[in-house]
């Protein structure tokens, strides 16, 4: 026998003796545990994944994804030499995907809300009735941005009043801003000042619209004298701009006080001056102000002449667009409509078309059913929203529910057909059917638009449960049901533990009888040899 084979087997023995000695240290060890170890680790454990568990689900709610999991991806994958996103290898995508990534940024714009309340006169008011805050801070930061875009410019420090109103809109306090407005008012006829007054402290809509034919008279005055001398330079060419967002503004909110307090008829022919006078100003989507008036008057061929000009492939689409072009299309069949009917017959060509509408309403923006057929409830709609996201839905609920509801039957055909929808858009969403793919962002976004604090926010596609919420709830649910029999049993469970131990060290066991049956019974004769 040469002293290799002696050196293995001498090693080989070795083992054996350590994995002996482990053995029996062990079963030392659970002999001399009682009940009150088990419960007391199995207590601890589902303590310590129930606490685990609790923190993954709030982590999930707040920011839809796996703490433990963006921890593993962000960190521990770099470190066990997985590829990092960020890499120049990465970098080099294709056109195909660049486009795509493109489309997805421009869907995730935010938009100002072409119906949005009256902060004083209807958002403030909910605040003092609830006490709860309608609007987020992010939303009523957007909309100062857009008061600074619209309604200042580079010459404001010429005009004390202008240049006193440009401070204004930056004021983060409501009161100051008021008392701004006031002041600049002490000074002259200024109708951004109007303007502020009229949103923020006016709190009835006839004293917004008092204020507003104030704002008009002003600023129809500065329109016509920048209109005069906008071509004698830079200067006078962006006081003109300003001046002309000023007057479409203050006319596009009396048309609104005008339809908000009954004077449907006198609003539209307000609107449709307005979108004559100034046809470029597609920025403020008046056209979706009137469509609304025009659908509370009934008057559908009208919305069907509007809807065939702006429903066009090169306008960016809206819950306004689709939805009421399928309401129209509903209308012509929805008072017949009976599901039992139409599984026997079949669907009619008309009512093709209607479901048809239907489907590609809810692929450009699938949160508006649950508010229309009440399945979830409404609340006021936010100052900013983000096409195809659950801020438009709300929006779009909140003043064309009615509209839904007088046309017979078009809520009980919506019930029956929106889900099949999404039997038709590929699933992961890589690709739409009608439209660009759905984004990603929407959900962020609208929890930044949104009061999360009495909303939960819609979610599309729904987010399945991460794995590890789920490992971490067994695990917790399983060390309990532990904890409570080796409390009632204590007896019976550390028999159940022995045995599974024991159980869990057989294939050592084995390992060990069959190298002590390999090992020669001489081996320690030879070793002493050696």
């Amino acid at each position: 026998m040469t002293y290799v084979d002696l050196g293995v087997q001498g090693g080989l023995f070795l083992i054996c003796l350590y994995s002996f000695c482990v053995s029996l240290v062990v079963s030392m060890f659970l002999n001399t545990l009682t009940p009150k170890f088990y419960v007391a680790l199995t207590g601890t454990s589902s303590l310590i994944s129930g606490l685990i568990l609790i923190f993954e689900w709030w982590y999930f709610r707040k920011y839809g994804t796996s703490f433990i999991e963006q921890v593993s991806v962000s960190h521990l994958r770099p470190l066990l030499g997985g590829v990092d996103s960020s890499s120049p290898s990465n970098s080099n995508a294709s056109n195909g995907e660049a486009d795509s990534s493109r489309q997805s940024v421009s869907e995730c714009k935010v938009w100002r809300n072409p119906l949005n309340l009256f902060r004083g006169a209807e958002y403030n008011r909910y605040t003092w009735v609830t006490g709860r805050e309608p609007l987020t801070y992010y939303d009523m930061n957007l909309s100062a941005q857009d008061h600074q875009t619209f309604f200042t410019c580079d010459s404001d420090h010429l005009r004390p009043a202008d240049a006193i109103m440009q401070k204004a809109w930056r004021e983060r306090n409501p009161q100051a801003r008021i008392s701004a407005a006031h002041e600049a008012l002490e000074l002259e006829d200024c109708a951004t000042a109007y303007i502020l007054l009229a949103e923020e402290e006016a709190t009835t809509i006839m004293e917004a619209e008092r204020l507003f034919k104030q704002a008009l008279k002003a600023g129809e005055g500065c329109y016509r004298r920048s209109q005069q001398l906008q071509h004698h330079g830079t200067q006078y060419e962006a006081q003109h701009r300003r001046d002309t967002n000023v007057l479409v503004y203050i006319k596009r909110r009396l048309a609104m006080c005008s339809r908000k307090l009954g004077r449907t008829r006198e609003a539209v022919k307000m609107m449709r001056d307005l979108m004559k006078e100034f046809p470029l100003l597609s920025m403020f989507n008046i056209h979706e102000n009137l469509l609304e008036s025009l659908l509370e008057l009934q008057n559908y061929a009208d919305v069907q002449a509007v809807l065939a000009k702006y429903d066009d492939i090169s306008l960016p689409k809206s819950a306004t667009i689709c939805y009421t072009a399928a309401l129209l299309k509903a209308r012509a069949v929805s008072d017949k409509f009976s599901p039992e009917a139409a599984s026997r017959r079949g669907l009619s060509t008309a009512e093709m078309n209607a479901v048809e509408a239907i489907h590609r309403a809810v692929e450009f923006n699938p949160h508006v059913p649950k508010y229309l057929l009440e399945m979830k409830s409404l609340i006021l709609p936010p100052e900013h929203i983000l096409k195809r996201g659950d801020s438009e839905a709300i929006a779009y609920a909140f003043f064309h529910l009615q509209h839904w509801k007088r046309v017979e039957g078009a809520l009980n055909l919506l019930h029956c057909t929106w889900e099949g929808t999404f039997r038709m858009i590929p699933y992961p969403l890589e690709k739409g059917h009608l439209f660009y793919p759905y984004p990603i962002c929407t959900e962020t976004a609208d929890r930044e638009l949104l009061p999360t604090v009495f909303h939960e926010v819609s979610v599309y596609p729904k987010k399945e449960l991460p794995f590890f919420i789920l490992f971490t709830a067994g695990l917790c649910s399983f060390t309990a049901m532990l904890a409570l029999l080796t409390h009632q049993f204590p007896e019976l469970m550390g028999v159940f533990a022995k045995a599974f131990l024991s159980t869990l060290f057989a294939p050592l066991n084995f390992i060990m009888e069959k190298v002590e049956s390999i090992l020669p019974s001489s081996l320690w004769h030879q070793l002493t040899r050696i």
